[in-house]
């Protein structure tokens, strides 16, 4: 009897059971929630549904621990699928504040290396026993270094990092400083000034363009070449002081090599990593965006379309006379002070500093208004002035008067190279600009060795007066190229 109850309830609590269960409505296997993603799941939007086969974690999705999935897995908000990286500034990256004292260290000695051969000439002229055309040599190579550059830096650049290129170029500079120091053979120092000029162009090319894609770039630029000046000043002083003491004149090397040593370690520290940092791919990513697909390599396709370009052209021509006029002055106005004026040797080596002065302080000073005033009215104005004190030069019969006025002309010139340079970078599309501004860079060059070349050689048949009407004629050529360049439209991009 006992077994019968006791199976009559086993049986009736089963069917309670089966009930139970039934009368419940399925439901799909629990799944646990993220909070997180509830939270931030949009307002009408549904979950995706669910597969009714898991997948394996190895095929569709890596094992991670756990906080991390929930970081990923969450649902992205539009903020933060749209935010656009911030561009690079001298704050941003960090490193970069480093890569700003760099460049200016490069163009510190590179001031050193154009200024000081207008005290150095007179000097290397009596040690080598050659005449004003023979030593305007160093001139030439100095700007068929810059030129042979030209097709290379972007594809160095690219194929290296500018870590790699930028520490190369020092190595080559600090070479050609030590055979300078040595007094080799005169062919000798005219290739050290052809690696001299390979070497310089690589590392303006690179510096500019580093620079003026920085925010407020044109300004930062101004200041970076206020250092180029700051090179050029304090250049002729320094020589002049040591062979005045009885030093021979390729010891002033001493000074370019140490220097140079100190910006080869910066460039070589400071640019490391430069193309891997989110600010320089975005922009290399839309650089390489902007660029349509065309026959060639890309190197040789960004300096065809480069020398096609209307702002390359008149920015080549401007920026070849502008450095013609520049390095003819300073390379030729101490002999014309000398044999035209009659000038005492031990002071006017001086002059060529107050030149270089006045570049310093315009750059560091008379940048800023450009962009208020005007780009385009504020060079017309600077450079015909210039011609008016040039014209002074050749006129006024006086020593102090004369170098008064080089040194005012020095004032005016300063900010015509990096405020040029700014508008460039506005009309060129920044896919071109590292080819474009190369290209420049080494036409600037180029006339910075053709006409110091030219003045020699006229120089040795009329005398060095011709410095003066050689250098109106450049300032005439400015004037044309610089008011044929477009105007400056609102960058979009």
């Amino acid at each position: 009897m006992t077994s019968k109850i006791n199976f009559f309830i086993e049986h009736t609590s089963h069917e309670n059971n089966q009930s139970t269960v039934f009368a419940q409505p399925e439901r799909p296997p629990s799944r646990k929630t993220n909070s997180i993603e509830l939270e931030q799941l949009p307002r009408g939007k549904q979950l995706p549904a669910a597969s009714h086969h898991p997948a394996e974690p190895t095929s569709i999705e890596p094992t991670t621990p756990p906080g991390e999935r929930t970081a990923s897995n969450s649902a992205p908000t539009s903020h933060t699928a749209t935010r656009t990286p911030e561009l690079p500034s001298i704050q941003y990256p960090y490193m970069n504040r480093w890569r700003l004292v760099a460049c200016c260290i490069g163009f510190f000695t590179q001031g050193l290396n154009d200024s000081a051969p207008g005290a150095l000439v007179p000097y290397m002229q009596e040690y080598y026993h050659v005449g004003y055309a023979i030593v305007s040599l160093i001139f030439v190579a100095n700007a068929v270094g810059f030129v042979a550059a030209a097709p290379f830096v972007h594809t160095l650049q690219g194929k290296f990092g500018r870590a790699k290129v930028l520490g190369s170029c020092g190595v080559m500079n600090v070479l050609a400083y030590v055979s300078l120091i040595c007094r080799p053979p005169f062919p000798v120092v005219v290739l050290a000034f052809l690696v001299l000029g390979f070497a310089f162009a690589t590392i303006l090319a690179l510096d500019n363009v580093f620079i003026v894609n920085l925010v407020n770039g044109t300004s930062l630029l101004g200041y970076g070449h206020g250092f180029y000046g700051i090179g050029g000043l304090v250049a002729p002083l320094i020589a002049t002081a040591m062979i005045s003491a009885g030093t021979r004149w390729s010891f002033f090397y001493f000074i370019s090599l140490a220097i140079q040593m100190l910006g080869t370690i910066m460039f070589s520290w400071a640019f490391r990593g430069h193309e891997t940092e989110p600010a320089t791919q975005f922009l290399h990513a839309r650089d390489e965006a902007r660029l349509p697909p065309e026959n060639g390599t890309r190197s040789s396709s960004l300096l065809r379309k480069a020398l096609k370009n209307k702002t390359t052209l008149l920015g080549a021509l401007l920026i070849f006379a502008y450095q013609g006029a520049e390095v003819s002055i300073s390379g030729w106005v101490i002999s014309f002070l000398i044999h035209y004026r009659h000038g005492d040797p031990t002071h006017v080596g001086y002059v060529t500093s107050g030149f270089w002065g006045g570049i310093t302080m315009g750059r560091f000073l008379l940048v800023g208004p450009a962009q208020s005033i005007g780009e385009r009215l504020y060079l017309v104005v600077l450079i015909a002035v210039s011609a008016g004190f040039q014209l002074m030069v050749w006129l006024l019969p006086n020593v102090i008067g004369d170098a008064i006025a080089v040194a005012v002309i020095g004032l005016l010139q300063g900010p015509v190279y990096p405020v040029a340079n700014g508008v460039f970078s506005k009309l060129l599309p920044r896919e071109l600009q590292i080819s474009s501004l190369g290209f420049t860079s080494s036409m600037g060059s180029s006339g910075g060795a053709v006409f110091p070349f030219f003045t020699g050689a006229l120089a040795q048949r009329l005398g060095t007066v011709v410095l003066n009407p050689i250098c109106i004629g450049l300032y005439v050529v400015m004037e044309i190229a610089w008011m044929c360049l477009p105007r400056v439209q609102k960058r979009t991009d």
